[in-house]
């Protein structure tokens, strides 16, 4: 899988990078809809990018996937067979959240720099940002949407740069989607 499918503006798209981004992209719409089915694409397209990711030396983001594949088990798990049933956090919660999140960064970015990690600040913030937002997701809170905004926008910036577009390409149609899901789990609250 790791074959040159194509190669698109001197860009080579991997067989491995296209099957990921396609199941990915079925994953993260199928969220959008609080359909259950959603953690099996999510498991496997985590699966194929965990190989991609460490190929090209985004170590952070390869571990991430490891741990999108147990969260897809736990979000399996818990939801409903009917889906998502949409929930908020409270004030004091994104607070903590939100220094969590920056200090995780903190700490982690030395330590990617240190292993010659391909981005280190970004990846940092893309692996936190993302473990937040899927843990989020599991428990059905709607600003997981949110943070998902803000992590696709960093992703896709970050893959830019570094030439890995048509992952780039992905997490700008990531970030539409995750205005999509915000939306739509938000209109599915009850206040």
């Amino acid at each position: 899988m790791s074959t040159i499918l194509f190669t698109a503006w001197g860009y080579d798209v991997l067989i491995l990078e296209l099957v990921a981004a396609i199941t990915s992209f079925i994953g993260v719409w199928l969220g959008t809809t609080g359909k259950r089915i959603t953690w099996p694409w999510w498991a496997l397209s985590s699966a194929l990018y965990g190989v991609f990711f460490y190929q090209v030396e985004y170590y952070a983001s390869a571990v991430l996937q490891i741990v999108f594949i147990v969260a897809a088990l736990y979000g399996w798990k818990d939801w409903a067979p009917t889906g998502a049933v949409a929930g908020n956090l409270t004030v004091r919660n994104r607070t903590y959240i939100a220094i969590g999140t920056f200090l995780s960064v903190a700490a982690l970015s030395p330590l990617l720099s240190n292993i010659g990690a391909a981005a280190t600040w970004s990846d940092a913030f893309v692996l936190i940002g993302s473990l937040v937002a899927q843990v989020m997701m599991v428990y059905e809170k709607y600003e997981s949407w949110i943070v998902w905004m803000v992590v696709d926008v960093v992703a896709t910036i970050q893959y830019a740069v570094n030439g890995l577009y048509f992952t780039a390409i992905l997490y700008a149609m990531f970030t539409v989607i995750a205005v999509i899901g915000w939306k739509r789990w938000r209109d599915s609250l009850s206040y």
